[in-house]
């Protein structure tokens, strides 16, 4: 450290820039709401198929990639820009460098969700997993990507903290590898302005394609919420992370294996043996970083558990980190083959992503924005009690959900490879299948309702700090990164 002259003046505390956050999370609220509820309404046509009405904009084939493509990249995504931008601030010790590009993220990203909403429910999409926008959106994402980008290591440049906290490396992965993977993912031959076809072909486009949407998955749910972990898990408990070692063992070995875990959606295909194998052994490998973190999170609150029966962040956080490990112990097993002969193709699959989404992404950003909201506006929560209600419903309704999900999806496994005496298929009609499922199909939708209305409630109550009547000023001062 340099000494300071007796009596010479601190330097000023940097001002750093709220209101892009601000923006951000107010978008991920507001989106996720119209996510949720498109991904219900889905859930219901599974249940109820005379939901859609007989118009074709509604249709199950188009409501649910617009589901699933508005949570990622409306919700999840504007979480992590709102985490990102208020927390590397304060790692970095400097103000984002550029107020001029943040705006162009935000409000390129705004409209590249509003062009999604227009066009999927027409039927422009690619028809490619987390990767359905048709080739001008592509390149527009692309674009604020880059700008996004720019902005990010540009303000790891100006820095005045020499040391770069373990979050803004979680950061790092997440803006390359989000990069890398849709370009190559992207890249396509344009035949109109609204139709284009895949540079590659056969297996090779399988492979490219599950190599981006595993990786979607892992560069944009998982790495970029790590490092929200590791900077607002602190913060809320008041407590420095337990091991800073194993996090830095966690977020290096988390980036090696995960990017080889692919190949595993295409077992039992085209795809050669070889290949096969390498994705079911990178993913059985990544059990040990991803337990290494979940549990580098559970001890950071070592001496502070009693609060987490009395701070519903705490809890948020706590559940959030139990659904990481779990779902990162089951996606491994999911990817053994004899494992996956059972679980392919079936409902199995969907609550397991969904024990991820809901569980993992959709409860670490919620205690993350209750943490939060109350620094960037400089406000006490306008309805506290609403917290803990949205605790207790987003967990009842991940219950709701998945448990149906993983009942369901074996029964399906079962039923497919299910013979009689004669060894002919014993459900060789294919409905039989599908009006088995349908008492689990409504409990997931009760979940649905659940985790959404928790959802709405959190949105009423941002609108109501941040707008409504002042409430008393948030007394604490931050703590220290």
């Amino acid at each position: 450290m340099t000494e300071e002259t007796p009596g010479a003046a601190a330097p000023p505390a940097p001002v750093y820039d709220d209101e892009t956050p601000k923006k951000f999370i107010l978008a991920a609220v507001l989106f996720g709401a119209v996510g949720m509820l498109v991904g219900l309404w889905a859930a219901l046509e599974l249940a109820f198929p005379a939901l859609n009405l007989d118009l074709k904009w509604i249709t199950f084939g188009r409501l649910r990639p617009l589901h699933t493509s508005a949570v990622i990249f409306a919700f999840a995504a504007n979480v992590v820009f709102a985490g990102v931008y208020h927390s590397s601030q304060r790692l970095l010790g400097t103000r984002t460098a550029s107020d001029k590009l943040s705006a162009i993220h935000f409000w390129g990203w705004q409209l590249i969700v509003v062009l999604v909403v227009i066009t999927y429910p027409l039927g422009i999409t690619q028809g490619k997993e987390y990767a359905e926008l048709e080739w001008p959106l592509d390149i527009l994402v692309a674009l604020v990507w880059v700008a996004f980008a720019i902005n990010f290591f540009w303000t790891i440049a100006i820095r005045k903290v020499k040391h770069l906290y373990v979050a803004i490396w979680f950061y790092i992965a997440t803006v390359i590898t989000i990069a890398v993977l849709h370009i190559v993912n992207a890249l396509a031959v344009p035949v109109s302005l609204t139709k284009s076809y895949s540079l590659f072909a056969g297996v090779q486009d399988a492979l490219v394609q599950w190599w981006y949407g595993h990786n979607a998955v892992g560069f944009l749910l998982t790495t970029p919420f790590l490092g929200l972990m590791y900077y607002y898990l602190p913060k809320a408990a008041k407590r420095p992370v337990y091991s800073y070692r194993l996090s830095i063992v966690h977020f290096w070995s988390l980036v090696f294996l995960y990017i080889w875990a692919g190949p595993h959606h295409l077992h039992y295909t085209a795809l050669p043996n070889w290949a096969q194998t390498l994705g079911m052994s990178f993913s059985l490998m990544l059990i040990a970083p991803s337990w290494g973190g979940m549990l580098n999170g559970l001890l950071t609150l070592r001496g502070a558990w009693d609060r987490v029966r009395t701070d519903p962040v705490l809890k948020f956080m706590v559940v959030a980190i139990s659904f990481y490990g779990m779902s990162t112990l089951e996606g491994p097993i999911m990817s053994i083959r004899d494992v996956n002969a059972l679980s392919h193709y079936t409902d199995w699959t969907v609550g397991h992503v969904h024990s991820g989404a809901l569980g993992w992404v959709g409860m670490i950003s919620f205690g993350m924005i209750y943490w939060v909201v109350p620094q960037l506006w400089k406000r006490d929560w306008a309805m506290p009690s609403w917290i803990n209600a949205h605790f207790w419903l987003a967990t009842l309704g991940i219950v709701f959900y998945i448990v149906p999900m993983w009942v369901g999806g074996v029964t399906q496994g079962l039923m497919w490879r299910a013979f009689n005496e004669f060894g002919l298929l014993k459900y060789p009609d294919f409905t039989e299948t599908v009006m088995a499922l349908q008492p689990f199909y409504i409990l997931r939708a009760v979940g649905g309702t659940l985790y959404l209305v928790g959802m709405i409630m959190l949105g009423i109550n941002i609108a109501a700090t941040a707008f409504g009547k002042a409430p008393a000023p948030v007394a604490a001062k931050e703590v220290a990164a």
